[in-house]
């Protein structure tokens, strides 16, 4: 094992402080690589305050991790020193199980995948065993080369954490529910750090694209990456309007609502998808649902050969997150943002490197 300096909260209301962990040593198929990057997710909030309960403390958040690598495994074929690379939400999985043979490391039917922090190692992939307490918002990891994302060296790195969750969150459920190869009209519900990765992927792969969003101050930044329509959800008579035009919703909110009031936008065989985490229950009327043949759906993330082909795809479209780079004596009063209704497109990423103290 080897000690690494982080960022981490000792609990619910402690703010961020600098802190020492533990990580492993480099195994025979591993990658050991210096973060320089690290996004900051709505989900890292959650986990923080403990509102999904399980939260060990003390957290190091941050599963959106972008560096160079600085040691591989005797056995490793992925990369090599120099490289540019980086991890998503998934440090491990079972590797045995049909979804894992699939690439759907995200849904290991073998005991669950291992989150990039918060989680406990659980599959024996590294040589060592000091768990994954710890996440991203620190300077060194190591990783099993499977869960290892290359990052094209045309790509800057302080866009690519975001890809590793908001960009596969959306590029997932596009691929999946028919949209991967274009054609469709697609509507992005939500126009925050999910939103805007949705709009400019769905427009990469040829659908044409809907924003909806509460706020109308949005609408040119959502035709600027790429959507065709802007449908201002609070105005019932632009509702109306657009009822039955779209084959599919990437539902991305997160604060609580009611995911039915985007039911009449869809068309006849079309689905919602829920992607924001939303905490209340939803219900909902059955009965539009069976007329129209009509699915609501949910997605999370997705599985390392869909992850490496969204980064590559983003790389070559010139697909880039809207970022705001902060250092870690920002930690808290970002997180006060996220915490309340953040109205912003852009998405916070973390530089490792320039941070020297909380």
């Amino acid at each position: 094992m080897y000690s690494v300096e982080a960022f981490g909260s000792s609990s619910a209301d402690a703010p961020f402080e600098k802190i020492t962990i533990q990580r492993n040593e480099c195994g025979v198929d591993d990658v050991e690589f210096d973060i320089l990057y690290c996004g900051i997710c709505h989900t890292d909030v959650h986990f923080k305050k403990n509102d999904l309960g399980g939260t060990k403390y003390p957290i190091v958040p941050g599963h959106e991790l972008a560096g160079v690598v600085t040691k591989v495994g005797e056995n490793v074929d992925k990369c090599v020193i120099g490289d540019h690379v980086g991890v998503g939400c998934i440090v491990e999985s079972c590797l045995n199980c049909d979804a894992c043979a699939d690439g759907d490391e995200h849904q290991c039917e073998g005991g669950g995948m291992t989150m990039t922090y918060n989680d406990d190692l659980k599959h024996g992939q590294l040589s060592t065993n000091t768990g994954y307490a710890f996440g991203g918002y620190s300077r060194r990891t190591t990783v099993n080369q499977r869960f290892i994302i290359r990052i094209p060296h045309t790509y800057p790195l302080k866009y690519a954490g975001p890809i590793f969750c908001a960009g596969i969150t959306m590029f997932s459920p596009l691929k999946y529910f028919g949209a991967g190869s274009g054609g469709k009209r697609v509507g992005i519900a939500g126009i925050g750090g999910l939103g805007q990765m949705g709009i400019q992927l769905a427009a990469a792969l040829g659908n044409e694209v809907t924003a909806i969003s509460t706020n109308p101050t949005k609408e040119a930044k959502c035709k600027e990456l790429g959507a065709k329509h802007f449908i201002l959800s609070t105005d019932k008579t632009a509702m109306e309007s657009a009822a039955r035009s779209l084959d599919l919703i990437l539902n991305t909110i997160s604060a609580n609502h009611s995911c039915k009031e985007y039911l009449p936008l869809l068309t006849r065989n079309a689905t919602l998808v829920q992607l924001g985490l939303v905490l209340e229950d939803q219900t909902f009327a059955q009965l539009g649902l069976m007329f129209n043949r009509q699915s609501i759906a949910g997605s999370l993330i997705g599985g390392m050969p869909e992850t490496q082909e969204c980064i590559d795809l983003c790389a070559e479209k010139n697909i880039r997150p809207d970022v705001e780079v902060i250092c870690a004596d920002q930690l808290d009063s970002v997180y006060e943002i996220l915490n309340n209704k953040n109205d912003t497109v852009k998405r916070y990423v973390l530089d490792l490197t320039n941070s020297k103290d909380v």
